[in-house]
């Protein structure tokens, strides 16, 4: 996973600088932009000082708030109520998993479409034919690959190794048959809660993997803007995004029971990848071109694979799951509040998408 967020970063940085973008597309971007190409920081708004002061701020307050979303849900154990087999720890999570839901719907994909179908690029082919959704089905896709896969892969293995240490223990223990029908039901049993395990893991990476690479692009393009005007409604709207979402992501990675040195690799990258994103967009700032062809095609097609990658996750891995399973099942009132909260969360990120 950190291999691939390192190329995700290398591609975008390519992408924001106009030499390597001109090289990319044989020198086409040295022509002038069509007036209708001209990026909005040239209009009204815009003062480099007070925009990096904003930066500054949104680095802090996007750092601390994406610390205290995802690590939230790992302090539980402490708090009764909040511990993962408690109906509030549900309806939290069902609250954040509308945010993540919404955030791939109300943000990443019409930022996608936003990007794929601009002005600034040529008619054919961009403008014939829907690159966003035919990515975004294709990520959906290729995530429930990730997922069929995985899940297969070290099933299969924590079987062998399951099978071949009973075998073991069964050659020198005597009672052979009363041996191996105990030890039956035991791995039956093991395998179940194993292969939960596997999933809560598998769906942890998978998610945070869709989240950093969504992340890296706001932050660039924030980090890259010098209009303040549009800065500082985006520093609440992404405190808020990154806290709820950080707390769906946590509940994600507390379910997955991984040791101290995951967890804090995990809290890491997701705390850190947009205040890295608005840093690294600052040094840029002065060679970022917004209307490059090629940053417009890479963060368009980074988006709509983030887009169809949360969109998938955030219905099947984390809401059908839940709402499937036999605790929300058993409960019409708990499944009612669940319901809720998703539409609370869901709701209250489709509203910031009024802002940013």
């Amino acid at each position: 996973m950190a291999n691939f967020i390192s190329l995700s970063f290398f591609i975008i940085i390519l992408a924001f600088t106009p030499h390597a973008a001109s090289a990319v597309t044989g020198g086409s971007e040295t022509t002038s932009s069509p007036p209708q190409c001209v990026s909005g920081t040239a209009r009204v708004c815009r003062n480099n000082s007070e925009a990096l002061k904003l930066k500054i701020i949104a680095i802090a307050a996007i750092l601390i708030t994406s610390m205290i979303g995802v690590c939230l849900p790992m302090f539980s154990r402490v708090v009764p109520a909040l511990q993962p087999d408690k109906d509030l720890f549900v309806l939290v999570k069902a609250f954040a998993s509308g945010v993540i839901l919404a955030t791939g719907y109300m943000h990443v994909l019409p930022d996608s479409f936003d990007c794929l179908r601009s002005d600034c690029l040529p008619e054919n082919p961009w403008k014939k034919f829907p690159f966003t959704t035919f990515v975004a089905m294709l990520s959906a896709v290729f995530t429930l690959m990730v997922d069929s896969y995985a899940m297969s892969y070290y099933r299969k293995r924590d079987l062998e190794i399951e099978v071949k240490r009973t075998s073991d223990e069964n050659a020198i223990v005597d009672g052979k048959l009363e041996s191996q029908h105990c030890h039956g039901f035991n791995v039956a049993k093991d395998d179940d809660n194993a292969s939960q395990l596997l999933r809560y893991r598998v769906v942890a990476q998978v998610l945070e993997l869709g989240i950093v690479v969504h992340s890296v692009v706001i932050g660039l393009s924030m980090g890259a803007s010098d209009n303040p005007c549009t800065i500082r409604p985006l520093v609440a709207a992404l405190c808020f995004h990154q806290l709820f979402e950080g707390m769906g992501l946590g509940g994600c990675i507390l379910q997955a029971e991984y040791g101290m040195r995951m967890k804090a690799t995990m809290v890491f990258f997701f705390s850190a990848t947009t205040p890295f994103g608005i840093a690294l967009g600052i040094g840029l700032s002065n060679v970022y071109s917004d209307n490059s062809p090629t940053a417009l095609i890479v963060v368009g097609l980074l988006n709509a694979c983030s887009a169809g990658l949360l969109n998938y996750m955030a219905l099947v891995d984390l809401l059908a799951a839940d709402f499937m399973g036999p605790k929300l099942q058993n409960s019409m009132k708990l499944q009612t509040w669940g319901y809720t909260a998703v539409l609370l969360g869901a709701g209250g990120m489709a509203l910031m998408a009024k802002w940013a």
